[in-house]
């Protein structure tokens, strides 16, 4: 994508009632939207699920288009991205969707304790390195981070291309005595998933898919 085109859109984002992009002094401080996503952004009292590392934005609006009786927010630190699933949001009318531009680690900061019903990490990157464990976003402390968001009965899912992913992530929840509900390493060849996994897409999933790549998927809970 080109400076000009990112500009254009990081303009735009600007004049979106749904895009929210505070700066990282403003989170770590006091975010106004902070326990009050609900009352004060979608105007009403209905549960909140997020998409981390929601890049496009596509499984952000396509769930909000399947579930209109819930409010969705996602979340990115490249607002260039979002922008498509922001803008497709505005045309389309839809008032369940937001995008918050942030970094992953300061999830914290932007949610109240049990503000949230439900999560979603899509096509994370796997950070294979040992090294990188740190920014695995499914590694403990991460896990930790969203349980203190979550509510008691909160679901996690996560979807991804990477079998290194969808092992390490799994022999963790099973390790650390989390609850799986449901595990499959090829969604799209083994029966079962729920349809909201094998109906939406992202464009990378589309991509992965021509080069039949397995789509793995883990919903569990963090005990």
């Amino acid at each position: 994508m080109g400076s000009k085109n990112k500009l254009k859109r990081f303009r735009e984002n600007e004049t979106f009632d749904n895009v929210f992009q505070p700066t990282r002094e403003e989170m770590l401080e006091n975010l106004p939207q902070k326990g009050n996503w609900g009352k004060e952004v979608f105007k009403n009292d209905n549960p909140i699920i997020l998409e981390l590392g929601c890049g496009k934005g596509e499984y952000t609006v396509e769930l909000a288009k399947r579930f209109p009786e819930k409010n969705f927010i996602g979340i990115d630190i490249k607002g260039a991205r979002f922008w498509r699933g922001a803008k497709t949001a505005v045309d389309s009318g839809m008032k369940n969707v937001a995008f918050l531009r942030t970094q992953i680690e300061l999830i914290e900061y932007a949610f109240a304790q049990g503000e949230v019903s439900e999560i979603w990490i899509t096509f994370p990157d796997p950070q294979i390195k040992y090294k990188r464990t740190k920014h695995r976003l499914t590694n403990s402390e991460f896990l930790q981070r969203y349980k203190r968001i979550l509510k008691e009965d909160g679901i996690m899912n996560l979807k991804t291309d990477s079998e290194f992913m969808h092992g390490y992530t799994l022999g963790l929840l099973h390790g650390e005595g989390h609850e799986v509900l449901y595990a499959n390493h090829h969604v799209y060849k083994n029966e079962g998933a729920p349809a909201v996994v094998t109906e939406i897409q992202t464009f990378y999933e589309s991509q992965y898919l021509e080069q039949n790549k397995a789509i793995t998927y883990i919903q569990f809970r963090i005990k």
